[in-house]
């Protein structure tokens, strides 16, 4: 070991690979887990993002929006690269780039400054605020802040400037999500509702869901249905966009007098019940028409209900060409049910997803083994408990809110699963516990296109069934000494 200037640099302590050793094995052990599950002030390897991430992802999602991240450079940087690296597009958004002395005389001039230079360059039609640590530390105040700067002229009359507080150290990116979701809808219905007047049209919350395929599945579903929809925050325009030489700073995401006119929608389903929850409460309560919250479509019979649902609020029949679909789903997962069949699952994620995890396994026959959510409830653990018994494969189920990957490892190294779901950074537990992983959720930054491939509706469950399924036939495969396995002879 030596330092720059070539001089020997003796290590303060030396660790011997006897050591090493050791420790690596004591990890793995029931000793080391109910020391782990002890842990009260440390988080390690947390499965979730912070509140500003949900509320970049969202202010995307509407037409000619401009991200802007009122905090630090770093802040913002870390939210588009999540972005970038999961979508693999790009995620252009500002920052006001707060440093020392917004740290200590408040961040107003940065806010004002950035403003300023983001309008006249980049020509939004909407600017969706949103705050880092630093401004939410030391208090600064959105609502004078962006009153001020309207009163100076900084922001045209018509360019929407919607914001919340997102402090990264609480919640997660589902609650800033919500947060910024409610304010965007606040700001563009303004004003708009009319008595008497209805859109015909049904709006759609789809709650915090990174996969573009989804969005494309939900159009298809309601053009099926020849029902018009408005999906509030549609994503899959702007992290999905054609690549055919020219770059377009705005492309997709809803557009803004169609997002002002939902007020005055026939209709609103959410489903996202746990990442739109604040946003719900208060359309349920200014929106016209009727308003329904429904289970993410995972698995068949959750999109059952999303199909029954659409059929009562709109009155039109179930499409023939969604039946037939239904019929095919069931088709795939009976042909391929043995190959899932008994398997023990561990899996983690956002409330809405892990509970559409726990339904789908439950169909397959599977056993969700380990569950765990990071930033849960007791209403959250309720549902999944309660769905758990509905089913003779849900009786082994453990449910543990509140836990971290590294939880999550112990449990794998000491009680052992079958295989893992959930994002990317589940690589390294699944790699010691000899699991595949199998990436549903976000991010996932290690592979490519998987945000494409739809896992709501029948074709989505008809994606993950062929995804599992395939996956532990190429381990047997692999693996068994029959080298005609499953072939005729």
């Amino acid at each position: 070991m030596a330092n720059n200037l070539g001089l020997a640099v003796k290590p303060v302590t030396t660790t011997s690979p006897e050591e090493i050793e050791r420790v690596a094995n004591w990890i793995n052990t029931e000793e080391y887990k109910e020391l782990n599950f002890k842990r009260e002030a440390l988080v390690v390897m947390p499965p979730h993002a912070c509140q500003p991430l949900g509320a970049e992802l969202v202010a995307h999602a509407f037409e000619g929006s401009l991200p802007f991240v009122h905090g630090s450079q770093g802040c913002a940087s870390y939210y588009r690269s999540t972005l970038n690296r999961h979508f693999r597009e790009p995620a252009p958004a500002v920052s006001d780039a707060m440093t020392e002395d917004g740290a200590v005389f408040g961040g107003q001039n940065n806010l004002h400054e950035g403003l300023e230079n983001a309008i006249a360059l980049y020509k939004p039609k909407m600017v969706p605020i949103f705050t880092s640590c630093m401004p939410e530390i030391i208090g600064d105040d959105l609502t004078a802040f962006i009153k001020n700067a309207r009163s100076k002229g900084l922001v045209p009359d018509d360019i929407p400037t919607p914001y919340a507080n997102t402090p990264s150290f609480n919640g997660s990116h589902i609650h800033g999500y919500d947060v910024m979701l409610l304010s965007i809808l606040q700001t563009l219905t303004d004003g708009k509702k009319v008595d008497g007047r209805c859109t015909g049209k049904v709006n759609l919350i789809p709650g915090f869901d990174a996969n573009t395929g989804n969005f494309r599945e939900y159009k298809r579903i309601f053009a099926e249905f020849g029902v018009p929809c408005t999906i509030l925050g549609d994503i899959s325009d702007v992290f999905d966009s054609p690549l055919d030489g020219t770059y377009r700073i705005y492309p997709g995401g809803t557009p803004l007098v169609e997002a002002g006119d939902s007020v005055n929608g026939k209709a609103t389903i959410n489903l996202g019940p746990y990442s739109a929850t604040k946003t719900f409460a208060w359309v349920k309560d200014n929106y016209a028409g009727k308003h329904q919250a429904l289970a993410m479509p995972l698995g068949v019979a959750r999109t059952d209900a999303l199909l029954l649902a659409i059929s009562e609020l709109t009155g039109k029949p179930v499409p023939d060409s969604l039946k037939a679909e239904r019929g095919r789903a069931v088709d795939a997962m009976t042909d391929a049910h043995q190959y899932m069949h008994g398997k023990k699952f561990a899996l983690y994620g956002d409330p809405d997803q892990l509970i559409g995890y726990v339904a789908f396994l439950l169909e397959m026959g599977a056993i969700p083994y380990h569950i765990l959510c990071s930033k849960g409830s007791k209403k959250v653990q309720k549902e999944i408990q309660e769905l758990l018994d509905t089913s003779m494969y849900g009786k082994q189920g453990k449910i543990y809110m509140g836990k971290d990957l590294w939880h999550l490892r112990s449990l794998l190294m000491t009680d052992p699963v079958d295989a893992l779901i959930g994002d990317t950074h589940g690589k390294f537990i699944a790699r010691d516990a000899q699991i595949p992983l199998f990436r549903f959720g976000f991010p996932i930054m290690d592979r490519v296109n998987l945000h494409r491939s739809p896992i709501i509706g029948y074709q989505g469950a008809i994606n993950m069934v062929t995804t599992i399924c395939n996956t532990f036939i190429d381990i047997t495969d692999n693996t068994c000494e029959d080298r005609f396995f499953e072939m005729m002879r």
